[in-house]
């Protein structure tokens, strides 16, 4: 996450969507009093305690929301990146395994057997992106979404919107694996379109 009153706007940022990228461009116009939360590269936290307390990057609308005023980030422009939840979800299990020569063995029966964990099915960078961008009302909480499939152009709009130059994004921090066509059979296929059936819907995916 980045929230910046002096830019005005609050960038929540989804795992698995290019976050790093846009983090690396946006953090060149900071200023004093803006701030950042990840902890993936050089640990940043926020200086609300209860954000910090989170100690991951992925902040949701609701964590901001229960500690920052609803009238100050109403005058934010607030936006975050969706992917496809097949695509996202692999990469993700990818990034997990990175050290675990059995996904690349068999990746299907790594995230089969991973899905019937309750940790694994807690962690934020499989959560639907629904639910890190929603109130509890179901509202979506952002003013912008961006696609991870079309990011530049997506980016551009958010540079534009912030009267800010538009910059060509960095490769940062991507995972290396095999298409979701190519490793989810057709039960696998099923769960996961039932576990992100909000993100299809509500982001106009088609599974």
């Amino acid at each position: 996450m980045i929230f910046s009153e002096s830019r005005r706007f609050v960038f929540f940022a989804i795992p698995k969507t290019g976050t790093h990228a846009v983090r690396e461009v946006l953090r060149q116009h900071l200023q004093a009093g803006d701030w950042e939360q990840q902890v993936r590269y050089g640990q940043q936290l926020s200086p609300l305690a209860d954000i910090a307390a989170i100690n991951h990057g992925h902040v949701s609308v609701q964590q901001l929301s229960a500690v920052v005023p609803r009238e100050v980030l109403a005058g934010l422009f607030k936006f975050a990146v969706v992917r496809h939840p097949f695509e996202r979800f692999v990469s993700g299990c990818a990034f997990l395994a990175r050290t675990d020569p059995s996904y690349e063995q068999d990746p299907t029966t790594w995230m089969k057997r991973a899905l019937e964990r309750p940790r694994f099915r807690q962690r934020v960078l499989i959560a639907t992106q629904y639910s890190l961008l929603a109130h509890p009302s179901g509202e979506l909480g952002v003013d912008f979404v961006g696609r991870y499939e079309s990011l530049q152009a997506s980016f551009d709009s958010v540079c534009d919107q912030l009267s800010l130059p538009r910059t060509v994004l960095p490769f940062k921090n991507t995972s290396s694996h095999r298409s979701y066509e190519d490793v989810l059979d057709g039960p696998l296929r099923a769960q996961l379109e039932e576990r992100y059936a909000q993100d299809f819907s509500v982001f106009h995916y088609h599974p």
